[in-house]
């Protein structure tokens, strides 16, 4: 896993693809319709744990700054996948370029499985 090392003011400031995956991962879990990222990986998961499997249903590739972010997702069967889709890519956006400062210049989303 590759770092992105920003110099501050009282010094550097280093983030892990890592906490950047768990934090595109919350913020897909968090969206309406979104069952669970690929491998049944829940938002509790996510939150509670090491979660070594995120690496599975959540890419992050980091150049000169910016982020893109590959996310796969399972979708609740009872939603609309291109409004669930827009949502997620928007949350996902916002909360990466919020925790990290970075700009985030793709979320590609793989629908992997559909569940009632």
């Amino acid at each position: 896993m590759k770092d992105e090392t920003v110099k501050e003011k009282f010094g550097t400031v280093q983030m892990n693809e890592n906490v950047i995956a768990a934090i595109a991962g919350l913020a897909a879990t968090e969206i309406r319709g979104v069952k669970c990222l690929s491998g049944g990986i829940s938002h509790d998961e996510i939150t509670h744990s090491d979660c070594k499997n995120l690496n599975r249903a959540v890419r992050v590739s980091l150049q000169d700054g910016k982020i893109s972010v590959k996310l796969a997702v399972v979708l609740d069967g009872t939603v609309g996948v291109p409004e669930v889709a827009r949502s997620m890519q928007e949350k996902v956006k916002n909360s990466v370029e919020i925790m990290t400062g970075n700009e985030v210049t793709s979320v590609d989303l793989v629908v992997t499985g559909v569940e009632a």
